[in-house]
């Protein structure tokens, strides 16, 4: 018997490796095709590449992974919180990074219009400006904006060139440039002055964004520790008094109500980010 439960484990995770493996390959072609790079110099830049239907079959390959082994440590319960844990993790490490790339972006893209105004100041066009900005700038706004340049240098038209940009970033604030660069362009205007004033918009934003974060944190952690307390007072009774928990769980009405509270809490969790989450 426990040869064959070795097996079954092994091959779980020779099948886990196998279709992680296959995931990060797929990305990281992707990444080198688009941004013409040899090497990696972030690795977590691979993720902006997992594409939808990839992240799932990872996720229930965890998934799978996690409740095989909760369940052959403890029991169900164990097993339940493992496999809820290991699908959801892929997911909201992808969606963390790509948050924070955004924040990132963001932040940087200040600092740059302010340069690109400067630049202009000193007489540079606006494709010149940009690449004199990406040559300086640290990724990921450098890479970005050199893609921009290669694709200007391939002929693309310079307000394509910018519209396919901010697609590919997905900011707001971007979105705001490039809207404001093309009205420009087409009917004129002093460019250096123009992004002067985004980015003191653009900074004033962050201002308040970090007030209402620092205001609103408070009720983020009292969400997450009131949401927490079923699941650790669960495993802390299962292992004081099993006898107490196992019935409970060796029926069908007990799973039923254990996923129950779990979606209801997972509901608390999701109502109460969406009150506390203010968009400025």
């Amino acid at each position: 018997m426990s040869v064959l439960v070795f097996l079954f484990v092994a091959g779980a995770v020779f099948f886990f490796v196998l279709v992680i493996t296959s995931v990060l390959k797929r990305a990281v072609d992707q990444y080198q095709e688009r941004y013409v790079v040899q090497d990696l110099r972030n690795f977590n830049e691979v993720l902006l590449f997992v594409d939808a239907r990839s992240l799932f079959a990872l996720s229930v390959c965890l998934m799978g992974l996690l409740v095989l082994l909760g369940f052959l440590i403890s029991g169900w319960l164990l097993a339940l919180l493992l496999g809820v844990a290991g699908f959801l993790s892929p997911i909201l490490l992808v969606r963390r990074y790509r948050i924070k790339r955004l924040q990132t972006f963001n932040t940087q893209l200040v600092d740059a219009l302010q340069a690109m105004a400067n630049a202009f100041k000193a007489g540079l066009t606006f494709p010149q400006a940009i690449e004199h900005v990406s040559k300086e700038a640290q990724d990921p706004l450098g890479q970005e904006f050199a893609l921009f340049v290669k694709e200007v240098k391939l002929g693309v038209p310079l307000e394509e060139a910018l519209v396919n940009m901010a697609r590919r970033v997905g900011s707001d604030d971007l979105d705001l440039v490039v809207t404001s660069t093309n009205i420009a362009r087409q009917l004129g205007g002093n460019m250096a002055e123009m992004f002067e004033t985004i980015s003191m918009t653009i900074r004033e934003r962050f201002r308040i964004e970090g007030k209402i974060n620092a205001l609103t944190s408070q009720g983020k952690l009292q969400g997450w520790i009131v949401a927490s307390m079923p699941a650790v007072l669960g495993v802390i009774l299962n292992y004081m008094r099993p006898d107490l928990m196992q019935p409970m769980l060796e029926s069908w009405f007990g799973v039923g109500v254990v996923v129950t509270v779990m979606v209801l809490v997972g509901i608390g969790v999701l109502l109460i980010r969406k009150i506390v989450n203010i968009d400025v």
